[in-house]
């Protein structure tokens, strides 16, 4: 039968016992003929004796210990080419799975009785590694009785199944996210996995993470770099070039635009006439971009004259229909107020065809958009210019619309069916302390994007188009700050996708920063519903800690209740004229096995996480090394010289990467990859 109390936070009263046992022991060995003993008994009782003191001393000693872990944070650091790495697991860190002994431990640890024993000694103070010597633990802050209730720890590893039910990673800013973010990446790199990191502020030092891990792996050929903020050396990519339906233009660029009141109404029309022009516009054989959109939201009449003519010649090839236009000159005072605010020769192709009853959904749905008044028109659509206008303006316009064969432009142009069927690994910077509106702009179309690939690859499989068979793939997508990239894209990358092989691990600060963003609580609670793993680092918000508590159950814990009690008597006939008695009590009493609090408390680099099917596990990462990573590049300078040493020229890619066995590395990784 298991004790109620462990009676661990106590003083170590065996070292005394074992004192007296290891000097009696020295005695024995030194003057047997004081206690009139004789070989070989003298050597048994010694050995006895010392025996014993080792027992007793061990005891004492863990008894020390566990109290030194209650105030003293422990050390751990570890170095980038020796992070762990398995085929089918995931490392997190060293620690614990936590039940109602951890939660009866720190209720104890925290008692007013039991503060003293948590004290350190005034010489303990003075010795070297100390926490006011300056030790790598120096600094983290929190309280260490958090992971000091388990002295027993472990690697603490996550089945790799888990990872397509999605990972949420909360904790307020400079507590350890980036590192966890790089022990993470490190790990989806040297498997061989696609791996998309989007970054909104544009860190300098994850990037150079990503592009040290990925030559640590022997996949520097797979890396690229999609950065707003150093267009010099960013690789290009169309928002809206690559899609499954053509209407997902429209729903990626009116996505961005006001939907609450009378701003709905705008958003419907906006969202018809950037599908208008991009059913055009593939038509005819162009690719949509945003610097095609923005030119045509201005002036539609360009795109309807090319349309009308290419749509005319095909219809009426043989009918001399350019000749019969000359013939019939139009009268625009004659024509309703819309068109005769319109230019001469889309006006009368307009009417050359209705004259002719000549039909075409795309041309019926471009002349449609002559019938509004010019100015007024521009009202209706006024929404859209000055999104388009941040999307097109400055250097940031060759990065969203790139000309496919720019002479002398020797910057490659990616899409994800290509990063995802040749194992890329992609690097995006948003730059969003800059530029807000436009890296959610842009990060909004690439969910999109990669949630229109999703559907793809269940509806036809890896390697579509490809000349050589592709084996699947499994997609990391890492998305640091996600709150500032949420939107309605998000959701069905979430709840979707999961069976086409993406895995999306989101970090952020707090949850309100996800329920501002999305304006709905209950919006921002479906988001929360499909992540199914949740690792929680310190927090200063109450509500975004519940997230974790209120999915555990509660625990009773006990305590001892002091009782003492007296009672006299007057009656002559009894023996005794008083009777004492003194007692301690055992008390229940049922908490939850973790409070909203102990998350404020965390130190850096420390976390809870539910993993498992809700398992509760006490987590610390490891910090990185003292030591400098001889692959981490210096600065952004030589990131953007060894792509364009790599790319100048015809841009080709990689072979696609070869999945990797297990147990073989690169660089010197074999030795850590783990089974």
């Amino acid at each position: 039968m298991t004790a109620p109390l462990e009676g661990r936070l106590r003083g170590a009263h065996e070292l005394v016992a074992a004192g007296v046992s290891l000097a009696t022991g020295g005695a024995v060995l030194i003057a047997p003929g004081w206690l009139l003993l004789s070989p070989p008994w003298q050597f048994g009782l010694a050995a006895a004796l010392l025996g014993h003191a080792a027992w007793r001393g061990g005891q004492g000693a863990r008894t020390l210990a566990y109290r030194r872990n209650l105030r003293r944070l422990r050390g751990f650091t570890m170095d980038s080419a020796s992070i762990p790495w398995s085929a089918h697991r995931l490392y997190l860190g060293r620690g614990f799975r936590w039940d109602q002994r951890h939660t009866q431990r720190l209720f104890e640890a925290r008692q007013p009785a039991n503060q003293p024993l948590l004290e350190p000694s005034w010489w303990t103070r003075l010795l070297p590694g100390s926490a006011s010597s300056g030790d790598v633990t120096a600094g983290l802050g929190g309280d260490p009785a958090l992971h000091g209730v388990e002295p027993d720890e472990s690697d603490i590893w996550m089945d790799l199944s888990e990872r397509v039910g999605h990972t949420l990673v909360l904790g307020t800013t400079r507590v350890g996210k980036t590192r966890l973010a790089e022990l993470l990446i490190a790990q989806d790199i040297r498997r061989g996995e696609v791996v998309i990191v989007f970054d909104p502020k544009g860190d300098a030092d994850l990037l150079r993470r990503v592009y040290a891990e990925a030559q640590r792996a022997g996949r520097a050929d797979a890396f690229f770099m999609f950065h707003l903020g150093h267009p010099d050396i960013s690789a290009r990519y169309n928002p809206v070039g690559s899609f499954s339906r053509i209407t997902e233009v429209a729903t990626r660029i009116a996505g961005q635009l006001p939907s609450e009141g009378q701003s709905a109404a705008f958003k419907e029309f906006v969202w018809r006439f950037v599908n208008v022009m991009a059913r055009a516009l593939v038509a005819l054989g162009r690719t949509p971009d945003y610097e095609a959109i923005n030119r045509h939201a201005s002036d539609i009449e360009p795109l309807l004259v090319d349309y009308f003519e290419q749509w005319l010649d095909r219809e009426l090839a043989a009918a001399g229909w350019r000749d019969e236009l000359e013939r019939q000159p139009i009268d625009k005072k004659s024509l309703d107020k819309g068109l005769q605010s319109r230019g001469l020769r889309a006006v009368s192709l307009v009417e050359f065809a209705r004259r002719r009853r000549l039909y075409d959904p795309i041309a019926h749905a471009l002349a449609s958009t002559l019938a509004y008044e010019k100015s007024h028109f521009d009202k209706l659509v006024a929404s859209l210019l000055p999104l388009m206008e941040k999307l097109t303006t400055g250097r940031t316009a060759a990065l969203l619309s790139p000309a496919m064969n720019a002479p002398g432009d020797w910057r490659p142009v990616f899409d994800w069916n290509a990063v995802i069927n040749l194992g890329g690994i992609v690097y995006v910077g948003l730059d969003a302390l800059s530029d807000y509106e436009v890296a959610a702009a842009v990060g909004n179309s690439m969910f999109a994007d990669l949630t229109s690939v999703a559907g793809s690859l269940y509806k036809y499989g890896p390697g579509r188009g490809f000349p050589v068979p592709v084996k699947p793939r499994r997609i990391a997508i890492h998305a640091d700050e996600f709150n500032e990239l949420i939107g309605d894209e998000f959701i069905p990358l979430l709840n979707k996708a999961g069976g086409a092989g993406f895995q999306v691990t989101a970090y952020t600060q707090t949850w309100s920063d996800v329920e501002a963003r999305i304006g709905s609580r209950p919006k921002a609670g479906q988001i929360a519903g499909n992540f199914n793993t949740l690792i929680m680092l310190r927090v200063k918000e109450l509500a975004t800690a519940e997230l974790l508590t209120t999915q555990l159950p509660t625990v009773q814990v006990v305590s001892t209740v002091a009782s003492s009690s007296v009672s006299d008597t007057n009656d002559p006939g009894e023996f005794t004229d008083f009777a004492s008695r003194n007692e301690d009590r055992i008390a229940p009493e049922t908490v939850p096995m973790l409070a909203p609090t102990d998350l404020v408390q965390l130190p850096k680099g420390q976390a809870f996480a539910l993993l498992h099917g809700g398992q509760l596990h006490k987590i610390r990462m490891p910090l990185p090394g003292a030591g400098d990573d001889p692959l981490m590049p210096a600065g952004l300078k030589e990131i953007g010289e060894a792509l364009r040493a790599r790319l100048d020229g015809p841009w080709l890619w990689p072979e696609p990467a070869p999945d990797r066995p297990e147990g073989e590395g690169a660089h010197g990784l074999a030795q850590h990859q783990l089974p």
